[in-house]
């Protein structure tokens, strides 16, 4: 078990700038469910992500980063993805322990806490129609635009291959 602690916003923002990539935050009450982030949708624009911290029965573990409103079957979104079952939520404890979150700030940028590479990262062909998306910066207090294009290039200096599917219905 990797007994660090979890990097920060700081660390995560000082990786994004290492990585010379341009990234805006905006501070915001805490924000458990895509339903109570709505109300922030007029001051920060581009695509707002859902994530999904899921299993399979070998476990394997997946985060699908997908546009807040689209629906992911779990009953069959394992054929999309490589897994090697149908797929189960992860638990919080596997949740902090890969990827430095607690439910309800699940992020794309939790790779960053993945250092061993124990979460393969699938972002869905959907949100690759924005220019910008938002996401968490490892804290639910908080919204972080980055470039499309940026997010990727993000996923791949922590190590991780980002995957481009189609995981919505």
């Amino acid at each position: 078990m990797n007994e660090t602690h979890p990097k920060t916003d700081k660390d995560l923002f000082q990786f994004l700038d290492g990585l010379a990539i341009a990234h805006d935050t905006k501070a915001h009450a805490p924000v458990f469910t895509v339903a109570e982030s709505v109300s922030l949708r007029d001051e920060i624009p581009g695509g707002h992500t859902k994530n999904l911290f899921v299993k399979d029965k070998k476990d394997n573990y997946f985060l699908l980063t997908v546009e807040e409103n689209a629906a992911v079957d779990l009953k069959t979104v394992h054929t999309v993805i490589g897994a090697a079952s149908r797929v189960s939520f992860g638990k919080p404890e596997k949740l902090m322990e890969y990827l430095g979150v607690i439910p309800g700030a699940v992020t794309a940028f939790g790779v960053i806490n993945d250092v061993d590479g124990r979460v393969k990262i699938i972002v869905d062909a959907d949100l690759m129609a924005f220019d910008t998306i938002n996401c968490h910066p490892l804290r639910n207090d908080a919204t972080t635009s980055i470039a499309t294009r940026d997010l990727l290039r993000f996923i791949e200096a922590t190590g991780h291959e980002p995957l481009v599917l189609k995981v919505t219905a």
